[in-house]
């Protein structure tokens, strides 16, 4: 079918070519290019807009039309033309709005009449928001990204093949569909990226489709919070308002009201807003979010938006833009994002629109003068009248939605220059031709081995920030390897090259890993580790091999082996860096290890949309290992080492003899739902509304290949984010589990937790204070974990927070086991310290008694 499509395209495409071009420029009243200015065809129900030289061009079979010109602060000008087989071309000036303002007879106590029209829109927003039951549209986007400066190094990390100028010019072209309320289908069929003739484009339409008669606007990446908009609910609270007067505009009365923030620091936007008089509905917008309202990444963000009616008492927004500044990390760069939409079609939820009917003036007594003047009445309502299938047939076929929320055609890349010079709406700006034609003139040269080699060169240079923060790296990009060695010391966790532990001593853990991509994404991986203990004289390698053979459904099968050191805690609770300061420097000695010689193959894959299985056979011959020396840098009477026997609640001597254990585990998840975005080479899942349900099972198998233990346990787990608007996201996870027909069961096969001991934060989905074996359980268990993000909801109120740009957290942590009966851990912290770190100050309680208190300190973006 989609080859079908794109041989009809091909035949067509002619046909387009020689369609007349209506070109020109839109102008301001000093002869300027007005950038982006909006053009909206009245016959065709489209939308386009000029380039930022105020350039533009139509493509338009024979016919009359009405082309109307808009700009934000500028009367609309209206063209008629005639299209005929012969290019046209248009020069069209526009001039600033005159504002009337109405005759009003204002008493000191009177408001500003901008608050009127705006409870108007108010209480019209939600029906104006589901007018259009539902609708779909023709969407061409153009993002281009440029960057002013750029650095040498990130944290110690050089940058390399990024450079001034555009960095990133991208367009596509998507068929959109909507149905309410919230039912999406988007088919990217073009997309062209400059200097990636094969590559697709990231643009998305229907993430683009903003609607500010939602009450909060979520940007994902813009904001943890998200923003509220001037037609919310709720918007008096955060914004007042200044009538700035009036113009006309084909019969309709457009008042221009002028959005001011209440609190300099509320996540709000500044500037203007057009609403139609009468409907109360939004005309145009032109707002900004800056610093100061909670923005991140970026310095400030402008959204240009225009409507028009597309069918009766139906408006739909026809172009929009976003402008937008940032800098950081030495990087500072601008950019801009072009929507326009085009061939509506729609559905209107009304057969007759709702109303604001003012009140009739009561009659007054002249004898009886007033105090005060009365408070003058709220129109009222008249409800919608709803469309019945009859007047308003449905556009679309139900099956055409469905989780795939986009789909970018495999074909999409390969449009021509004139398929994109026949179809673009938005001219392309001198710069970004030149940028086109170079990167695409230079791909050859910019894929060859001798540029990526001469790159790699670059980028292979070690570095402070490869030591300490992600390891050594080096590249071969032409052939698609990469060679890795683990850092130095790993102050992030994980595995670190040089390590001390009372059970080795000194440790060098060389951990490598090869890496080989292709084109379409598939990649294995093999990741050799040797490990030498000088206190035990012990030398331990292993050898981990895996092969990503359907990246689309993320199947990845895995084997590996060989003889290695492992913490007794199957979660390493307790990271290599951590162990090693405490024990060096604090005399406490808290990871407990054990030898592992094994053999393991697992197997990972999505089996259906939201359904995950991941399953593992291990089989190892486990040794305990003992403390081979008791060196510190600083002796404490308060601490001491301890023997590499944990201690637990439930085992009177948790030691084990030398043991076999062939085990095996199973684990389903299922996030019912799941959206998804499917490329050509990859899948992308959605967030959705709903939890993770999840169902493991693992058992021990005595008898087979000499294995000594006997256990089955299963569990449930239950995982969610949660989006509180203004209020921030928490997340929580709920965990409970049982064992059974268990035989000769080690510390090695017991459920453990996420405990610490250190002031080094463990996982956050974790406790802080509890200690990593002595709840650890072969019976009954049951955990949970909620923490809230108040993202500045407190904080911003309070100017010295405000303008470090801390955050507010708090969480709670419950566990139950035979031993430990009611656990709990209350934390209340502080992130986003310099940007990047998190301090919490936690309390355990047990059975209602304070048991312990403690700060922690971690990583909190």
């Amino acid at each position: 079918m989609r080859r079908l499509y794109f041989l009809l395209c091909c035949i067509l495409l002619p046909f387009l070519a020689n369609a007349a071009v209506v070109s020109g420029r839109i102008l301001d009243e000093k002869g300027q290019g007005l950038p982006f200015a909006s053009i909206y065809i009245k016959e065709t129900a489209s939308g386009t807009s000029g380039n930022e030289q105020g350039y533009f061009q139509l493509q338009l079979p024979p016919g009359a039309y009405t082309l109307e010109f808009k700009f934000v602060g500028y009367k609309a000008e209206i063209k008629t033309i005639t299209v005929g087989e012969a290019n046209q071309e248009l020069t069209v000036q526009l001039t600033p709005e005159t504002l009337h303002l109405k005759e009003v007879i204002v008493r000191a106590s009177d408001e500003d009449p901008a608050y009127a029209i705006m409870r108007n829109a108010i209480r019209l927003r939600k029906y104006h928001l589901q007018e259009a039951l539902a609708w779909s549209a023709q969407v061409y986007m153009k993002c281009v990204v440029r960057m002013d400066k750029v650095p040498g190094k990130v944290l110690g990390i050089r940058v390399v093949d990024v450079d001034t100028g555009i960095v990133y010019l991208s367009e596509s072209v998507s068929q959109l569909h909507f149905k309410q309320p919230n039912k999406i289908n988007e088919r990217m069929i073009s997309s062209r990226v400059s200097g990636e003739k094969k590559g697709f484009s990231f643009n998305q339409a229907s993430e683009m489709n903003i609607s500010f008669y939602e009450n909060l606007l979520k940007v994902e990446g813009l904001s943890e919070r998200g923003f509220v908009s001037p037609l919310a609910s709720n918007a008096l609270f955060f914004y007042a308002y200044e009538y700035l007067g009036t113009f006309q505009e084909n019969g309709r009365t457009i008042n221009k009201i002028k959005v001011i923030p209440r609190r300099k620091n509320d996540p709000v936007f500044s500037g203007n807003i057009y609403i139609v008089d009468g409907s109360w509905r939004i005309h145009s917008i032109d707002l900004r979010l800056n610093k100061s309202a909670g923005v991140e990444f970026v310095d400030f963000i402008r959204v240009q938006q225009v409507y028009a009616p597309v069918q009766e008492n139906v408006w739909m927004l026809v172009s929009q833009k976003y402008n937008f500044e940032a800098s950081g990390m030495g990087f500072k760069g601008r950019g801009n994002i072009t929507g326009a939409y085009s061939n509506y079609k729609v559905q209107a939820a009304y057969s007759k629109p709702p109303a604001l009917e003012e009140p009739a003036p009561e009659e007054t007594v002249p004898e009886v003068v007033a105090a005060k003047p009365a408070r003058k009445k709220r129109p009222k309502l008249v409800k919608p009248k709803e469309a019945t299938p009859q007047e308003q047939p449905p556009i679309h076929d139900e099956k055409l939605f469905s989780k795939e929320v986009l789909v970018i055609e495999r074909e999409a890349n390969a449009r021509d220059s004139a398929y994109w010079a026949a179809i673009r709406p938005v001219p392309l700006t001198r710069e970004e031709i030149q940028d086109y034609h170079t990167k695409d003139s230079l791909e050859v040269i910019v894929t060859s081995r001798e540029y990526k080699d001469s790159v790699d060169r670059l980028r292979n240079k070690p570095s402070v920030g490869n030591l300490f923060i992600r390891g050594y790296t080096y590249s071969n990009s032409y052939d698609r390897k990469a060679y890795e060695v683990v850092p130095l010391f790993n102050i992030r966790g994980g595995e670190s090259l040089l390590q001390y532990n009372t059970v080795e001593g000194a440790v060098i853990n060389l951990a490598t890993r090869y890496t080989k991509r292709y084109k379409d994404r598939r990649n294995y991986e093999i990741a050799p580790a040797i490990r030498y203990g000088f206190a035990n004289s012990q030398l331990n390698v292993r050898l981990r091999a895996s092969y990503n053979y359907n990246p689309v459904k993320r199947s990845v099968i895995a084997v590996e082996g060989g003889r290695y050191v492992e913490q007794l805690n199957n979660l390493e609770p307790i990271s290599s860096f951590a162990n090693t300061f405490y024990t060096l420097f604090m005399h406490q000695n808290y990871m407990k290890l054990y030898q592992r010689d094994y053999g393991q193959v697992s197997f990972r894959r999505e089996v259906l949309n939201g359904v995950y299985l991941n399953t593992f056979v291990n089989y190892a011959n486990r040794i305990p290992l003992q403390n081979a020396t008791y060196f510190t840098f600083r002796e404490r009477e308060s601490a001491g080492f301890t023997s590499n026997v944990p201690v637990n609640a439930e085992l009177a001597d948790a030691s084990f003899q030398e043991n076999q254990a062939l085990t095996t585990s199973v684990i389903l998840s299922y996030r019912p739902g799941q959206r998804y975005i499917t490329r050509p080479d990859m899948k992308i899942n959605i967030n959705t509304g709903y939890p993770t349900f999840s169902f493991g099972y693992r058992a021990g198998i005595k008898g087979i290949l000499g294995s000594d233990v006997k256990y089955q346990t299963i569990a449930m787990r239950i995982t969610d984010d949660l989006d509180l608007g203004l209020l921030g996201t928490s997340s929580y996870s709920v965990q409970g589990g049982t064992f059974w027909g268990k035989e000769n069961i080690t510390v090695v096969d017991l459920k453990h937790f996420n405990g610490n001991r250190t002031v080094f934060a463990g996982a956050y989905e974790g406790f802080q204070l509890l200690d990593y074996y002595r709840y650890s359980t072969s019976h009954a268990y049951l955990e949970g974990h909620f923490e809230h993000h108040f993202n500045g909801f407190l904080f911003n109120k309070i100017p010295l927070f405000r303008h470090l740009k801390l955050q507010e957290v708090a969480g709670l942590h419950y566990l139950y086991t035979k031993e430990s009966d009611n656990y709990l851990e209350l934390n209340l912290g502080v992130e986003h310290i310099l940007k990047v770190l998190r301090i919490d100050f936690v309390t355990a309680f047990q059975e209602k008694q304070k048991v312990h208190t403690g700060f922690r300190i971690g990583l909190g973006f």
